[in-house]
C-alpha cells in the first residue's frame, strides 16, 4: 500500500510536466492559427462524479478558442467539412481501439431559404431574407425564431479510425441518429436570463444507444465558458510577471511570499470572459476498457478533406467544395504539450502526428528548452532579490528521464497502461472512484486526491502551477507522501536550485467554477446581459 501511494504522488507531479507550462491549448501551432474551427483548446478525461454516474467516464473536446460572446452576428460554427474526434487506446499501443468521430452540417428553416419578412409598402412587397440567426425569443422547446441551426452525427469506430467498424450512435429512445446543437449564447433578451439559456442548453443532452454495450451513453455539444484559467497575455510577453507566490500561501492575502511575486486573483485569467464550444461524451467505464488493465489513453484530433476549393460564387449550402483524403490538422492529449515543449519548427508536424510515432519528438523532453528560457528571463533578478549567486536556474539532470516517463510512458500502479509505449496521451484509471465536486482538490494526486491529474483530467484540476514547479525540478527535492516527505530519487536537490519554490501564474482554477452534472463545463458568458 505504502509503494502505491509512494508510485501516485510521483504520478501527480511528473504528470504534470505533460502540461508544459501556463497556457491552455489556444492557437497552439502555426498552421492551425488559420483554422480556429478546427483548432482544440482543450481535453478533459475523467471518471464522472455526478451523483449516482460512477461506472461511467466522461470525455470533453473542446474547440474554437477565445469566443467573445458578443460574436455576432453568426457566432460561432463547427466546420461542417471537418471530423472532430475522441480517440481511445485500451490496450497501450499507442493506437486507438475505439473512435468516436463527430461531423457537422448547418441549416436554415423554410427549407433552405431561412426566415424571411415582407418588406415594402401594400402591393410592392418583397419577400426579404433577414441577417440574424434569430428573429425573437428562444426557449428550451421552442425554437420558432431561430433562423440557423447545427445538427451532427456520432459515429463509433472500433479499431482504426480510417478501416475499422463504424456505426452511426442513434438516440436510445429511437430519436435518429442526427443530434442537434444548442444556438450560442447570443444574450438574456433572446434567452429571457441566464436561467432560460441552461434550461435550453440541458434540453440538448441527448441519451444515445451504444453497439455492444448494455448501457447507454450521453453527448452533449455545445457553447460552454472556457474553463481554463490562465495568464495568457503576460505570460507569453516574456512571461511579464513574477512567476511566484506573492502570499505565504495562496489566497492568503499576506504579502508574505516572495517580494514583488504574483498573488492569487481572477484577474490574472484572460479567459474568464471567454468561451468555447465542447464536444462531451460519457460512455460506460465497461464499454472502453476493452481487454486491458483498466486504464485508458485518449486524445482528440480534427481532420479535414485533402483539397479545399473556394466557390466563386459561394452561397449557404456550397460556400467551397472539398474533397481527397482526411487530413489530420489538430491533436490534443494533455495541454500545453505542442505550445511550450515543441519546437516551432515541429508544431504542425506534431498536429498532424499520431501517438505511436512520438519517439521522434523525444530530445524535447529529454533536453527541455522552456527551463532555460524562465532562467534567462529570471535569474539575474532571482540572485539580485534573494542575494544569491546560482549558476543557473533550470535543472541540470540531463537527459531528463523523470519527465520521460511522466511524459511518454505513465507510472505503474496509477496511469500506466497493460502494454507500454512511448507515447503522449492523457491517461486515466477507471478503476479509481470519482470524487465529488465539493470533495475534490485542484491539485489532483498531490492534493490527497487519487481521483484527479495525471489520472486523467478534471475541468476543476489547476494543472498550470503543478506544471511550472515540476519544469522547474519540484521533484528533485523530497515531496510529501502520505504525510512524510519523501526523496523520489529521481535527481538530486542540487539539480534544481530553485526546485521548491511555489511557481504560480496567479489564476486559480477549482472545481467549485464547474457544474457538477454532465456535460460539467459551466454555461457559457452571455453575449448581451
Amino acid at each position: 500500500m505504502q509503494k502505491y501511494k509512494l508510485t501516485c504522488a510521483i504520478a501527480a507531479i511528473c504528470g504534470s510536466l505533460a502540461m508544459g507550462a501556463n497556457a491552455s491549448s489556444h492557437r497552439e501551432a502555426p498552421n492551425i492559427t488559420r483554422m480556429p474551427t478546427v483548432d482544440s483548446t482543450d481535453f478533459y478525461a475523467f471518471n464522472s462524479y455526478e451523483e449516482g454516474r460512477g461506472d461511467y467516464v466522461t470525455m470533453i473536446a473542446n474547440y474554437i478558442p477565445l469566443q467573445d460572446a458578443y460574436g455576432g452576428p453568426n457566432y460561432f460554427a463547427m466546420d461542417p467539412a471537418a471530423v472532430y474526434s475522441i480517440h481511445v487506446d485500451n490496450d497501450g499501443d499507442a493506437v486507438e481501439d475505439i473512435t468516436f468521430q463527430f461531423r457537422f452540417s448547418s441549416m436554415l428553416p423554410a427549407d433552405g431559404e431561412g426566415v424571411a419578412l415582407e418588406v415594402g409598402a401594400e402591393g410592392e412587397k418583397k419577400s426579404i431574407a433577414v441577417p440574424l440567426k434569430n428573429v425573437g425569443g428562444i426557449s428550451a422547446g421552442n425554437e420558432a425564431n431561430a433562423n440557423f441551426s447545427e445538427h451532427y452525427s456520432v459515429t463509433m469506430v472500433s479499431g482504426d479510425r480510417r478501416t475499422g467498424t463504424a456505426m452511426e450512435l442513434e438516440e436510445a429512445n429511437g430519436g435518429g441518429a442526427m443530434f442537434t446543437k444548442p444556438l450560442d449564447y447570443i444574450g438574456n433578451k433572446t434567452f429571457g436570463s441566464e436561467a432560460g439559456y441552461s434550461d435550453y442548453a440541458d434540453s440538448f443532452v441527448h441519451e444515445v444507444a451504444l453497439p455492444g454495450c448494455d448501457m447507454n451513453a450521453r453527448v452533449f455539444v455545445g457553447q460552454r465558458k472556457d474553463p481554463f484559467t490562465v495568464n495568457l497575455g503576460k505570460t507569453f510577453d516574456l512571461v511579464n510577471y513574477v512567476p511566484v507566490e506573492g502570499d505565504s500561501a495562496a489566497g492568503a492575502g499576506d504579502g508574505g511570499g516572495f517580494p514583488g511575486g504574483i498573488t492569487q486573483s481572477m484577474d490574472n485569467d484572460d479567459l474568464r470572459w471567454k468561451n468555447v464550444t465542447a464536444l462531451a461524451i460519457e460512455v460506460p467505464k465497461s464499454c472502453v476498457t476493452g481487454s486491458g488493465n483498466g486504464v485508458i489513453g485518449s486524445w482528440t484530433s480534427a481532420s479535414l478533406p485533402q483539397a479545399r476549393i473556394l466557390n466563386p460564387m459561394a452561397d449557404f449550402d456550397k460556400p467551397e467544395v472539398n474533397g481527397g483524403a482526411l487530413t489530420q490538422v489538430s491533436r490534443l492529449g494533455s495541454p500545453l504539450v505542442n505550445e511550450l515543449v515543441i519546437g516551432l519548427k515541429d508544431k504542425d508536424t506534431f498536429s498532424a502526428s499520431e501517438p505511436k510515432d512520438d519517439g521522434q519528438f523525444a530530445d524535447y523532453v529529454t533536453h527541455p528548452s522552456l527551463p532555460e528560457l524562465l532562467n534567462i528571463l529570471f535569474k539575474d533578478a532571482v540572485n539580485q532579490t534573494l542575494g544569491t549567486d546560482f549558476a543557473t536556474l533550470a535543472p541540470t539532470n540531463f537527459p531528463r528521464l523523470d519527465l520521460v516517463t511522466a511524459f511518454l510512458t505513465g507510472f505503474e500502479g496509477v496511469n500506466q497502461q497493460a502494454m507500454v509505449t512511448p507515447s503522449e496521451m492523457l491517461r486515466l484509471n477507471t478503476g479509481i472512484a470519482a470524487v465529488p465536486a465539493d470533495q475534490q482538490s485542484a491539485f489532483g494526486v498531490a492534493g490527497d486526491d487519487l481521483a484527479g491529474f495525471p489520472n486523467g483530467r478534471r475541468p476543476g484540476d489547476d494543472v498550470v502551477d503543478i506544471a511550472l514547479r515540476v519544469v522547474m525540478g519540484r521533484l528533485c527535492h523530497p515531496v510529501p507522501v502520505a504525510g512524510e516527505n519523501t526523496d523520489l530519487g529521481l535527481c538530486a536537490p542540487d539539480d534544481a536550485v530553485v526546485g521548491t519554490v511555489p511557481f504560480t501564474d496567479g489564476a486559480p482554477l477549482n472545481a467549485g467554477m464547474m457544474d457538477t452534472s454532465f456535460p460539467y463545463l459551466a454555461d457559457p458568458i452571455a453575449g448581451s446581459e
